[in-house]
């Protein structure tokens, strides 16, 4: 099939040449139509490297919390001063005051709400 003459010089020189015209697709492919395609790549990275930093996050949380357990462990004035500290329990004829930083404050009225 012959394409007549002024089709043909209407075309951008750009496009009739096959070897561009196949690049192109193949990127236009690659880029949004494959299944594997840059865009969710991409989004997967980003939700791996979220990922990566809160299993961090845990493990180190993990460690404390088991370094925490072993004090407790280890007696009754442990246990009671984590009792005081973290549930601000008292005793009978105790008062209790408690102080807390800008940021510790700032975590008690978000827990409040």
């Amino acid at each position: 099939m012959r394409i007549p003459a002024n089709i043909k010089d209407k075309v951008p020189p750009f496009m009739r040449n096959k070897y561009l015209l196949s690049i192109i697709l193949f990127l236009l492919w690659i880029i949004f139509l494959d299944s594997n395609n840059l865009i969710s790549r991409y989004k997967e990275l980003k939700y791996l490297k979220k990922l990566k930093t809160d299993r961090e996050y845990y493990l180190a949380r993990i460690k404390e919390d088991r370094s925490k357990l072993e004090e407790l462990k280890t007696g009754n004035r442990n246990l009671e001063k984590f009792a005081r500290e973290q549930y601000h329990m008292k005793r009978p004829d105790e008062d209790l005051y408690i102080v807390l930083t800008p940021q510790e404050n700032r975590r008690a009225e978000r827990r409040m709400h």
